[in-house]
């Protein structure tokens, strides 16, 4: 088994469309003349999550305010809301266990107080390498704690 990257993809289909889903384009019998159209997303078609609702191991954490996948720095922004007083917190990719498309839910493999606890995101700071390195750090640690 790979050492946990918290800055990389577990499964970069998850950010493509048809990801873990069949719909009647999928099916020949069903296809119609809308589904070939020059605007229609193909296999593999980047999806922006902003706006996806975010789930922890034991409830909603929030929704997705900003995305990035940059190379070596993929991570989401993630407004919280009121149950942390609107914090944002910076999840790196590599907490993500799935991404429902259909729902326009992604999972991650946390709970909500490992969340909350995580270091509190910094817009000024986020760029920085000792700010990402502290937060993966943090997320590396309690993944190992489970």
């Amino acid at each position: 088994m790979q050492p946990f990257n918290p800055w990389t993809w577990r499964d970069p289909s998850a950010l493509a469309g048809g990801y873990d889903q069949t719909t009647a384009a999928d099916v020949p019998e069903q296809r119609s003349a809308a589904d070939d159209g020059p605007d229609a997303p193909g296999p593999g078609t980047p999806i922006d999550l902003v706006g996806y609702r975010v789930e922890a191991n034991d409830g909603r954490i929030g929704e997705i305010d900003e995305a990035s996948d940059e190379a070596d720095a993929r991570y989401l922004v993630v407004d919280t809301g009121p149950w942390i007083f609107g914090k944002k917190v910076l999840l790196p990719a590599g907490t993500i266990e799935r991404v429902d498309h259909l729902e326009r839910t992604v999972h991650v493999d946390r709970t909500r107080d490992q969340v909350k606890d995580s270091p509190a995101f910094d817009p000024d700071d986020f760029t920085r390498p000792e700010y990402r390195d502290r937060v993966g750090n943090y997320y590396t640690e309690s993944y190992r704690q489970g």
